[in-house]
């Protein structure tokens, strides 16, 4: 009997055994999974709290050359620094379009509103839509052309350049350039000039035009425009323009006025077809001094190979800086500098990048 009792109590203690190291092996499984559960708490209530902003974007036009660069650096910005989710929107340079896709923005319930508008002159119906809606909004790159438009909205900003400086600073480089004697071509003691606008109705092509050629007066220079065409900022344009001229002064034109790199480029194309400024060499008889906006790659390469003379840097890295600074801001419902290096001009409303000169020098 006391073996048969023995072998009883040993059965019981072996089975209790098991029980219990069961119960030590789920433990870790249980608090494992606890603490699972409590961290992706953790994680999505910290993900609801860190909600990204919204913020619109509005190019006038993906196309342009050197608005391409600023929307690069932007959204590289945005990857790499976060903040902000970018709703972007090609206005293909037409103001309705815009028009339209600013209602969309809006609609979709964004926090600020970054507008490279497309006419310069329709800022203020822009200020009304983002007014009405109670949004921040930042205009920048194409200044209005009526600065008043900001005093009927307090949340209304513009970031861009003093659009004069491009002119003068364009005018001293030809006025360099006229120096240095590898100019006029038929002799006859002007610059002959030909003039490559970006368009009547937008601001910044309007001071470049102006102060370019004021700066060259203001040197005392004698001065003779041959031609003028709005090119619109296109390449293809300003190649049809001057193959015109071309056609019948080849031999007359000293320097091509170009409001941006973009039309400069067109310029040069057209030169190389009737066998100038290939590169080769850079002697009056077969190269034409062709002046430019904007510092952009292509620019720079045309100036290494010494097909262009220069132009003048529009820094689209500072550019897009300034704009992902402020818009993070402004979308976060704080003041649109607080926190940034950057101050406003003498406006109270504009943040203005500087213009460099560029001859790869």
């Amino acid at each position: 009997m006391n073996k048969k009792w023995l072998a009883l109590l040993l059965a019981v203690v072996m089975i209790m055994s098991v029980f219990v190291g069961c119960a030590k092996q789920e433990a870790p499984a249980e608090e494992k999974t606890e603490e699972a559960t409590e961290e992706k708490t953790e994680e999505t209530t910290e993900e609801a709290s860190g909600d990204k902003k919204k913020v619109a974007v509005f190019y006038y036009q993906y196309a342009d050359t050197y608005i391409s660069t600023v929307r690069a650096a932007f959204n590289e910005m945005v990857e790499k620094e976060g903040g902000i989710e970018v709703l972007e929107f090609d206005g293909m340079n037409n103001q309705a379009t815009q028009n339209d896709q600013i209602d969309n923005a809006i609609s979709q319930g964004v926090d600020a509103l970054l507008v490279n508008v497309v006419d310069t002159g329709a800022a203020q119906a822009v200020i009304d839509k983002a007014k009405e809606a109670g949004l921040p909004l930042i205009f920048w790159n194409r200044e209005p052309d009526d600065a008043n438009v900001y005093g009927t909205y307090e949340k209304a900003r513009f970031i861009g350049t003093k659009i004069e400086e491009a002119g003068v600073m364009q005018g001293e480089l030809i006025k360099n350039f006229w120096a240095d004697g590898a100019v006029d071509r038929n002799g006859n003691g002007k610059l002959d000039y030909v003039l490559l606008h970006g368009g009547q109705d937008n601001a910044e092509a309007l001071a470049r035009s102006q102060y370019s050629v004021k700066a060259l007066e203001d040197a005392g220079i004698e001065l003779n425009k041959i031609a003028e065409a709005v090119a619109e900022w296109a390449t293809d344009k300003a190649k049809d323009a001057m193959d015109s001229w071309l056609a019948k002064d080849k031999d007359n034109i000293d320097v091509v006025i170009a409001n941006n790199d973009g039309m400069a480029i067109g310029a040069i194309n057209a030169l190389q077809a009737v066998g100038l400024n290939t590169g080769e060499s850079q002697e009056k008889e077969v190269f034409v001094g062709v002046f430019g906006v904007d510092a952009t790659e292509e620019a720079k390469d045309a100036i290494s190979s010494k097909t262009m003379s220069g132009t003048v840097k529009q820094d689209n890295v500072a550019m897009a800086a300034a704009l992902y600074a402020l818009a993070k801001n402004a979308a976060n419902g704080t003041d649109f500098i607080e926190g940034t290096e950057y101050t406003y001009d003498d406006s109270g409303f504009a943040v203005r990048i500087p213009y460099a000169p560029f001859t790869g020098e």
